[in-house]
């Protein structure tokens, strides 16, 4: 087995029903763009009445129609935050919780540690996290999982993985293997994928490999290294 071996995003997609939510962080074929992307997909009623909205650089999630949101805790959140020439990605409140830390001079790890996987068994749904950090014109990144140690939830084991940036290549977490009950996490080291140069054929990827039932919404950014602007792709199943 070559364990350095790259996989299109779309092979790893495509054949699933069901990953959660994902977070793929990277560096552009051209070695121009530091990458990230994050998506959401659901299978409650209550998960798919979401989109993506932005402030800024500021990316949340909000209920699509306010009305039937039966519960917002696990589902309502900021899914991206900028501090200080560092870019946070997680799947849940804790990105407030590592932007909070890294204003206390606290690591990315250390933010992490006052947190576990959420309380919804029998899933136990990881926390997953990435930060991506472009200061003093490099780039670097980590992703962190938080999840059950047993199918119990009785503690939680914490998984972090360091990168520095390499032309096409990038990584990805996600919160499942597939479909199951309860949902089989993640396992492993987060996987290699491509990353090409372009922000269309990208998002074009992720967006058409997700689960047509399953998929929500989708989050990519192509971060300049050179001067720090960026280009966005938003994508929402449910229109407004």
């Amino acid at each position: 087995m070559n364990i350095y071996r790259t996989a299109d995003i779309e092979e790893l997609l495509a054949p699933t029903e069901y990953v959660g939510r994902g977070i793929i962080t990277g560096m552009s074929g051209d070695g121009i763009s530091a990458v990230c992307a994050y998506f959401i997909m659901g299978r409650s009623e209550n998960s798919r009445n979401r989109v993506f909205s932005e402030d800024g650089s500021r990316v949340y999630t909000e209920a699509f129609e306010p009305e039937k949101l039966s519960d917002p805790s696990l589902i309502i959140y900021n899914a991206v935050l900028e501090h200080e020439g560092r870019l946070i990605v997680t799947n849940g409140d804790q990105t407030d919780t590592v932007k909070e830390g890294l204003e206390k001079g606290l690591s990315f790890s250390e933010a992490l540690c006052s947190r576990q996987f959420e309380p919804d068994p029998p899933n136990f749904t990881p926390r997953i996290s990435a930060i991506m950090d472009l200061r003093d014109g490099g780039f670097s990144y980590e992703m962190s999982i938080l999840k059950s140690i047993d199918e119990e939830g009785s503690a939680c084991a914490r998984f972090t993985y360091s990168y520095p940036g390499k032309e096409g290549l990038g990584h990805f977490i996600h919160t499942y293997v597939d479909n199951g009950s309860p949902l089989p996490t993640f396992q492993g080291e987060p996987e290699r994928v491509m990353i090409p140069d372009d922000i269309d054929e990208f998002t074009s990827k992720v967006w058409n490999s997700l689960n047509e039932d399953n998929r929500i919404s989708l989050y990519v950014r192509y971060t300049s290294l050179a001067d720090g602007t960026y280009t966005r792709r938003l994508i929402n199943k449910n229109k407004r």
